[in-house]
């Protein structure tokens, strides 16, 4: 075996790794998890303040139920109790996320949306339907 391939396989592992599918599951919450870091970064990067994207808690939820299910597999209770209800927050931040989402308010003049508590719409100046009602209480 020439030294390239063999900085990668030696004595039938990969790595130095014993592959099998619960490696590939462990291995791939640990892939979801991490590659949420990318998508908090890109989404501030893009928008130029800090933002949670909605994909960041679901990678994070799918990453952390992966990884639970590869530690009840593997019998940690370390790695267990690391992961036993890490999916409680994610799951609340995705229901504050849609709440949040179904509660705006669409401008009738230009179609915009704007957020829940809004009177005017921030694209066009127009007065928002139901803001009359909210202003008079």
């Amino acid at each position: 075996m020439d030294w390239p391939t063999g900085l990668l396989v030696h004595d039938g592992k990969v790595l130095g790794i014993d592959w099998s599918v619960w490696k590939v599951v462990g291995w791939l919450g640990n892939l979801v998890f991490f590659s949420r870091f990318f998508v908090q970064w890109y989404a501030t990067e893009k928008l130029r303040r800090v933002v949670v994207p909605t994909a960041f808690w679901w990678l994070s939820l799918i990453g952390s139920v992966l990884l639970l299910i590869y530690s009840l597999r593997q019998r940690d209770s370390v790695f267990i109790f690391a992961y036993a209800f890490t999916w409680i927050p994610y799951i609340r931040n995705l229901i504050i996320h849609h709440r949040h989402a179904d509660a705006h308010l669409e401008c009738e003049t230009c179609g915009h949306s704007c957020p829940p508590h809004s009177n005017f719409c921030a694209s066009c100046g127009a007065p928002l339907a139901g803001s009359a009602a909210k202003t008079a209480r």
